[in-house]
């Protein structure tokens, strides 16, 4: 045990592991239904996006700002050139990497082109979301070897829940689409989970590259806020209004949004 607490490394591992567990649950949907009803989807969608907006202020770029302040920088600088730089970094990412969004024909995948199957390209398409996710919990705690009081062991876990919470519908929005499309209900889920393995992987590089060069913390903050914004205005916000739910996504996102708050102002 206090091997563990003495690694914000180990630690943001344990806690992507643990985001990645709860993608895998969600994914397991898929052995009790064949779809989701749309609606609820939708709802769930905006619940994934009000989680992401609240966890990019509360948990990255809010403590960014004061870590910032309390070293003696421009509080504002690491916060606009963090945000600005996690955004254009995925704007990169969704340009090169090919995927293709649930519900949508082969000819509208996005990314370099390629003869990659369609199931692959659905796969790829939520693992985008979840590089910055498992980012965001990997600084959190790398966060917690620089010793700022901004950085504490209960807000770190409060991002790694709600994260992990909102990875619950992005699985099942894998795997049950794979399963209508034909797939057997072993195999959608096999890929459905496969969607979240890169967040122990981002987590690990997050607090690794914190843990070694603590000068860049508020940068990486806002570079992870950055990110999550940028994924959830480009793919969840749309995807969760496409079917003209707009009321129901919306409501899904309030009440991600407090959820994520509370846990960050309780835990944090």
């Amino acid at each position: 045990m206090d091997i563990i607490k003495n690694s914000p490394v180990l630690q943001a591992l344990l806690a992507t592991l643990f985001t990645w567990f709860l993608t895998a649950l969600g994914a397991g949907i898929v052995f009790f239904f064949k779809e989701i009803n749309r609606k609820v989807l939708d709802i769930m969608l905006g619940f994934a996006a009000g989680v992401m907006i609240a966890a990019s202020f509360w948990s990255l770029l809010n403590p960014a700002i004061e870590m910032a302040e309390r070293s003696g920088q421009i509080p504002w600088v690491p916060a606009v050139v963090g945000f600005m730089s996690g955004g254009i970094f995925l704007f990169l990412i969704d340009k090169i990497l090919p995927h293709l969004h649930s519900g949508f024909p082969m000819e509208e995948a996005e990314g370099v082109k390629t003869s990659w199957q369609r199931s692959v390209l659905l796969v790829l398409a939520i693992t985008l979301h979840n590089i910055p996710e498992g980012l965001a919990v990997g600084v959190a705690f790398g966060a917690l070897a620089v010793g700022l009081p901004e950085a504490t062991l209960g807000g770190a876990i409060a991002l790694a829940i709600g994260i992990g919470i909102q990875n619950f519908p992005e699985g099942a929005a894998v795997s049950v689409p794979l399963r209508r499309e034909g797939f057997t209900r072993r195999k959608a889920f096999l890929y459905g989970q496969a969607s979240g393995i890169v967040e122990p992987i981002a987590g690990v590089i997050g607090a690794l590259l914190v843990v070694s060069m603590h000068s860049i913390l508020p940068y990486a903050l806002s570079f992870a806020a950055g990110a999550m914004i940028f994924v959830v205005v480009e793919e969840l916000i749309p995807e969760s209004q496409r079917e003209k739910n707009t009321d129901l996504a919306t409501m899904g996102a309030m009440v991600g949004f407090t959820v994520m708050m509370l846990l960050d102002v309780a835990l944090g």
